[in-house]
């Protein structure tokens, strides 16, 4: 088995950190809080990818990136990669987290069709020619308006049918145990205990 190494995360979001820290939890994470790279790929692996090429190359060390999004299947996959700037070209301005639940909630007013889906891509790696990757999902619906006061992002309008309930309605615990970050981080997780008793880390 190998020591407990120091991950460094592209992101400087502390609660992104914390779940992660629970399910890497033999290893040390740490937050890459002055971190920024421009997300230019088509799709999330891309972005995943291109943000740990990017922080290996400040600190030379393993890194963990990942790019996450909502998708709406009756909208063309939107906003999909382009989760986080949603209506932003729309509005020549960053919008809020409640701004862009508003005007996805818009976009969908003709719709009937509410299916949507989280996707999270996770890279773990440990030079360029060197990681590993995964992507999960977790399958919803839209709902009419926003409901919860948990999560981020679009959690308050995600109905997940299983629970009755949007993710913003959670408890910390639940969203882990069952959101696309959790489910990806977990594979992953095991996908590096795999990896280390190979001894393939140097």
């Amino acid at each position: 088995m190998m020591p407990s190494m120091i991950i460094h995360a592209a992101t400087g979001n502390q609660d992104k950190v914390r779940e992660l820290q629970s399910i890497f939890s033999s290893h040390t994470l740490t937050a890459a809080e002055q971190f920024s790279c421009l997300e230019d790929g088509d799709t999330f692996f891309a972005n995943a990818y291109k943000k740990a090429l990017c922080l290996h190359a400040q600190c030379g060390q393993t890194v963990l990136a990942d790019d996450s999004g909502l998708c709406v299947p009756a909208l063309g996959g939107a906003p999909g990669i382009f989760s986080a700037r949603y209506g932003s070209d729309r509005f020549a301005r960053e919008l809020s987290s409640e701004e862009r639940n508003a005007y996805l909630l818009s976009q969908l007013d003709a719709h009937a069709d509410r299916r949507a889906f989280f996707v999270c891509a996770i890279v773990l790696l440990f030079d360029p020619h060197r990681y590993l990757s995964v992507q999960e999902t977790v399958a919803g619906s839209i709902t009419q308006e926003p409901r919860g006061s948990g999560g981020f992002g679009y959690d308050p309008v995600f109905f997940l049918p299983e629970f009755g309930c949007t993710m913003a309605e959670l408890t910390e615990e639940e969203k882990h145990a069952i959101s696309h970050r959790g489910k990806a981080g977990r594979l992953l997780s095991r996908m590096l205990h795999v990896y280390e008793t190979q001894e393939h880390i140097p």
